[in-house]
């Protein structure tokens, strides 16, 4: 008796083509759909992640500039003159500090913050330069390293007070540093004022030999008198002025 030895067939299964053309349908829908939630999804995102990186780059620069101005010294910038070098406005400041961050050398330095306009619209630059007595203005100065501490839509605005505890808008040829700086951030497209202003404290406004032990006692007095003799120098000018005749 013989026996079949032939190995079985068996049938082998797989996709027809209206299977296929179905997968290929439903695979273009889920695409579709996952495509639509991305580009609903992705502007928004990116609006958050610009509006939380200002947010940052805005905090940066205020810890800076307090910093930098709560840094300033009583430093004249020659020796014909007793006043310090400061000088303030509304939109800008320039003063000295010791040196600080990498690549200075030891010493002072004068720093200018002040608003300027480039292509990219308006920005508050920080520039310096080594201190050397002279008796040219800082309009003269020529600063480097010019530093972008803020931008656009944000805009800084500086106003001074001393003793008094009055804001001014201008800080100029005053015989001592005021006693803090205020910074009030606007959104330059709504003109609101931030809730981030702040204001910095200036710890020094009389100069380094008034720490002197037998200086001490009298210089707040004498700080006392350049500032009215200041007073009474400005007053007597004002009324030989014509507009006052």
């Amino acid at each position: 008796m013989r026996t079949d030895r032939r190995p079985a067939r068996h049938s082998v299964a797989g996709f027809s083509l209206i299977e296929a053309l179905a997968a290929t349908v439903l695979m273009g829908m889920v695409l579709t759909a996952l495509a639509t939630v991305t580009a609903q999804w992705l502007p928004n995102w990116n609006r958050g992640f610009n509006r939380t990186q200002r947010a940052e780059m805005l905090d940066i620069a205020i810890e800076r500039l307090v910093a930098d101005l709560a840094a300033a010294e009583f430093i004249p910038s020659n020796r014909k003159t007793t006043r310090p070098l400061f000088e303030g406005t509304e939109l800008g400041v320039t003063f000295v500090r010791s040196a600080f961050g990498p690549n200075t050398r030891p010493g002072l330095e004068i720093v200018r913050i002040a608003e300027t306009a480039d292509r990219q619209g308006s920005a508050l630059v920080r520039a310096r330069m080594p201190f050397v007595p002279a008796a040219t203005s800082t309009e003269q100065a020529h600063f480097a390293d010019p530093v972008v501490l803020l931008r656009a839509p944000y805009r800084v605005s500086f106003s001074y007070a001393g003793q008094d505890r009055v804001w001014k808008n201008t800080w100029l040829e005053a015989p001592q540093l005021p006693s803090a700086v205020r910074l009030t951030i606007r959104d330059a497209t709504t003109e609101r004022t931030l809730s981030v202003s702040t204001a910095a404290v200036i710890h020094t406004q009389l100069p380094a030999r008034c720490a002197a032990g037998k200086e001490r006692r009298g210089c707040g007095r004498t700080a006392r008198n350049d500032a009215e003799s200041a007073a009474s120098d400005a007053g007597e000018s004002d009324s030989k002025s014509p507009r006052s005749q």
